[in-house]
């Protein structure tokens, strides 16, 4: 019977030939969810034997990360602002990067009553904001069939089932005329073309192409926002973008096209991460 240490050892040099990014962190997760552990609990008895049935488990995990397959999705869940989210091949699988902008607006002081995600993937950010305000009615819309259909698998398994209206559809198309929210956001594409082809095997090979890359400069689907947003923001109302590092003084000039004001706001690694219409700056 093979010992933690030693299938440790045979696994992470393994993963590292393969090209996994990450190969000792993502092995100890795997390892640790065969285990029903803490991933730190696997140093606390590295000499412990695995049985077989625990191996049998582990092995066809180890082949899919071998072959560059996220670990997200072989995981099959993921912990999100407070949710645990399912997450597969149907939808973008959510980034921190995304907990952080939805942070930024827990941050803000005047809770919404309506609220839109446009482009909602997994539900991540209608959820989360679904759950975070009780009292808002909240309206998500995606144009994949598959990604509604996991964005509504999630509300289920969170007790949120009846709280989003899911609509199918690109962008604003299945909102009705004249309808305003206080809080719109979006996680729209954002990769450029170039970006893309330079991507990890895990981002160009598993995840869908149309949640990633928006046109040669990233910034297509980020114009089609803005070119409406006026349209269905309430007064005194936020937009709230995840974009592009690089987009800041397109996303300025859309926004003044569009008749809106916004401001550029930083992630937490001091990347101009977000924008934001509707926010005033103390």
């Amino acid at each position: 019977m093979l010992t933690l240490r030693e299938i440790k050892a045979r696994t992470e040099p393994f993963f590292k030939e393969k090209g996994v990014p990450n190969p000792v962190l993502d092995f100890d997760l795997l390892l640790a969810r065969v285990l029903g552990v803490k991933r730190l609990e696997l140093y606390l008895d590295l000499d412990r034997p695995l049985t077989e049935a625990q191996l049998e488990e582990l092995r066809p995990w180890v082949k899919r990360r071998a072959n560059r397959e996220p670990l997200q999705h072989i995981m099959g869940i993921l912990e999100f602002g407070g949710l645990e989210l399912c997450v597969d091949s149907r939808a973008l699988i959510p980034r921190p990067e995304t907990e952080e902008l939805l942070e930024w607006i827990w941050g803000q002081n005047n809770p919404p009553a309506r609220i839109l995600d446009l482009g909602t993937g997994s539900g991540a950010l209608s959820l989360s904001l679904a759950k975070a305000f009780p009292e808002a009615t909240v309206t998500a819309t995606d144009v994949s069939e598959d990604a509604l259909a996991l964005a509504s698998e999630n509300a289920d398994r969170n007790g949120l089932g009846e709280r989003v209206n899911f609509l199918q559809g690109s962008w604003w198309e299945p909102i009705t005329e004249g309808s305003l929210f206080e809080l719109i956001v979006s996680n729209p594409p954002y990769l450029t073309e170039a970006e893309f082809e330079s991507a990890e095997s895990e981002v160009k090979e598993f995840e869908p192409t149309e949640a990633l890359v928006s046109g040669v400069d990233g910034m297509d689907a980020l114009r089609v926002i803005f070119a409406d947003a006026k349209r269905f923001l309430a007064p005194e109302g936020m937009l709230a973008l995840e974009t592009g590092i690089a987009q800041s003084e397109a996303l300025n000039a859309c926004a003044e096209e569009a008749g809106l004001t916004g401001e550029t706001i930083e992630d937490f690694s001091g990347r101009p991460r977000f924008y934001i219409v509707g926010h005033k700056s103390s």
